[in-house]
């Protein structure tokens, strides 16, 4: 049984007094819950919040990071830089990276590799524009940048791999999609990492759903047969709504 994995992605928001205040009203909220808690802060939150997540079962992310170890890429952070502060999880590809920053298939495969050469644990996004959708070619999108995101990865490394669909249409936007439009979704990507690994490596890979996820769509999104979660955005700014998503099964 795969466990439920509910990450807050804050983007580009809070600065470090109010991430220490977020994090400090959110612990007693969800320090029972049986679901895995991760909350995804700017870089320059990281520190503090590690800080003040320290005994608690929330686990701290990065939203981004660099493929080098080092080297001559000002404004970049690396895996090792992360991964030396005591950062568990990062967020690689995400569309908003890939619409802004030029973020392609090729540099998310190499920023999962050094991830995971760093022992962080990705959290890697894939998911459809609304046009590519209403064209029929969502499926073959999301498979695609499946596929080219693990392309070398081995099994055992694939294990470790947050996988999140995430519609581009339904990011900050208040629409989500049906929770069976999005179960099918993961289904369909759950199959592309079965041709790439084998059913048994497929049913241990986590995959989330994101895009507009609140407390009121939270319970019937993660109760589906393959959705294990969500990744967050607005929704985990406030400490309140984001515990009722967390403690969506309570």
């Amino acid at each position: 049984m795969r466990k439920k994995v509910i990450a807050g992605n804050w983007k580009m928001n809070m600065l470090p007094n109010e991430a220490i205040a977020c994090i400090e009203e959110l612990a007693p909220a969800v320090k029972d819950t049986k679901n895995e808690v991760i909350l995804c802060v700017p870089y320059t939150d990281l520190f503090y919040a590690l800080l003040a997540a320290q005994g608690t079962n929330i686990k701290i992310g990065a939203q981004n990071m660099h493929f080098e170890e080092k080297g001559a890429y000002t404004g970049e952070v690396s895996g090792q830089m992360l991964k030396s502060i005591g950062v568990e999880y990062v967020i690689i590809g995400h569309s908003e990276r890939r619409q802004y920053f030029a973020e392609t298939d090729e540099t998310v495969n190499k920023k999962i590799k050094s991830a995971l050469a760093n022992e962080l644990k990705p959290i890697v996004c894939v998911g459809e524009t609304l046009e590519q959708r209403e064209s029929g070619k969502a499926e073959e999108i999301f498979t695609t940048q499946t596929r080219k995101a693990l392309e070398g990865v081995s099994p055992e490394d694939a294990k470790k791999i947050i996988i999140a669909y995430e519609p581009i249409w339904a990011i900050g936007t208040g629409k989500t999609a049906t929770s069976e439009d999005a179960n099918n979704s993961v289904k369909a990507i759950r199959g592309e990492l079965t041709k790439l690994y084998g059913n048994s490596v497929a049913e241990e890979i986590t995959i989330q759903y994101g895009g507009s996820v609140k407390s009121s769509n939270a319970k019937e999104l993660f109760t589906t047969s393959d959705i294990d979660g969500g990744l967050v955005g607005g929704a985990s700014l406030k400490a309140d709504e984001f515990a009722k998503i967390v403690n969506f099964d309570k």
